[in-house]
């Protein structure tokens, strides 16, 4: 008993608990600080007085002065790269510093890939059209700015009221050999991912995309 009682044991006991308390206070007035901060920074992108950290999305590289004629030009500076990039060792790029291939007055892409993967941003004005096709091709379309609507299956062929509306931050997935064909409801930028790569693509022998006209069933483009 005597041993509790000892001041120096009480003060061995007291002062890392009594740290330990203050820590603990500092922490939360640190924290309940920053959410103020926080909440300023919020307050102040929402009233338009500081920018937002947030880059915003272009949908579409600039058309030219000659915007009658449809064609395709990058927004800032004339391109350094190719449209289509076959990379086979480790570099970074912009896609700003990449020309656009024209595909058709409102359609145009960049291409990337690999041996085994391809990474495509494609442009698309409203109304533009992507007649039905299938392809070998594992696909995974990522909407970043606009909207597409797609019909699937036996209705890529026959479009109707069953189709699924893909907008900015939704994903579709279309496996192999999924008959797929779809139309821009607004100016829209999409990335696509394909395993394999498009060889299609690769050699501009997609003449369906181009030419506006449906590509047979069973296409192994």
């Amino acid at each position: 008993m005597e041993t509790f009682l000892n001041p120096t044991f009480l003060f061995g006991i007291l002062e890392p608990m009594g740290a330990a308390l203050v820590f603990c206070a500092w922490m939360l007035w640190d924290l309940r600080r920053e959410n103020k901060a926080a909440a300023a920074r919020q307050a102040a992108v929402a009233a338009g007085s500081t920018p937002s950290p947030w880059p915003s999305v272009a949908p579409l590289p600039a058309f030219s002065s000659a915007a009658s004629t449809g064609s395709f030009t990058p927004a800032a500076a004339l391109p350094n790269l190719p449209a289509s990039l076959h990379m086979t060792d480790v570099r970074k790029l912009s896609w700003d510093d990449m020309a656009v291939e024209e595909l058709t007055p409102l359609i145009g892409r960049r291409l990337i890939y690999t041996d085994k993967q391809m990474l495509a941003h494609v442009y698309l004005k409203q109304g533009a059209l992507v007649p039905a096709h299938d392809h070998i091709n594992e696909q995974i379309t990522y909407v970043l700015s606009g909207a597409l609507r797609f019909w699937i299956g036996e209705h890529a062929d026959n479009p109707g009221d069953t189709y699924v509306d893909v907008r900015a931050g939704d994903v579709l997935v279309i496996p192999s050999m999924v008959r797929h064909r779809a139309e821009a409801l607004e100016d829209t930028l999409d990335v696509d991912i394909f395993n394999p790569p498009r060889q299609d693509w690769i050699d501009k022998s997609d003449d369906y995309l181009r030419s506006g006209t449906p590509m047979r069933n069973g296409g192994q483009g």
